[in-house]
């Protein structure tokens, strides 16, 4: 059985952080491209950022670009979110996602993915 389990979510003001973690079980995941999604109220999923498994490839959403960095450890088989300058439109249900056939190329592209988080919730206050 593949569990993947997000922490870290909560409740911050503007311009304020939080690091968000994916932790893995069930499988060996070293060798998957894993990711962040969000999905806000009343918006489709969207893609945040992904991270190969050796962290040589590594892409963003321009909505976060050098505000979040994505990064793994996979000696413990999580994956990290680290959120700094957060806008209240970032608030969302972040979800992590990882799948062994993924590229860093298609990263992007949810219905690729074959395993799920249960989502964090991240809400920014104005």
């Amino acid at each position: 059985q593949v569990q993947l389990v997000e922490s870290g979510g909560g409740l911050v003001q503007a311009g304020g952080s939080l690091r968000l973690s994916c932790a893995a079980s069930g499988r060996t995941f070293t060798s998957y491209v894993k990711a962040w999604f969000r999905q806000a109220p009343g918006k489709e999923r969207e893609f945040v950022a992904a991270i190969s498994w050796s962290s040589s490839g590594i892409s963003y959403a321009n909505s976060v670009k050098g505000r979040f960095t994505i990064s793994r450890d996979n000696a413990k088989n999580t994956v990290y979110l680290q959120m700094n300058s957060l806008k209240p439109e970032d608030t969302a249900v972040y979800y992590c996602a990882a799948d062994p056939t993924v590229g860093i190329s298609r990263a992007y592209s949810q219905t690729d993915y074959s395993y799920w988080g249960q989502g964090t919730q991240v809400t920014v206050s104005s």
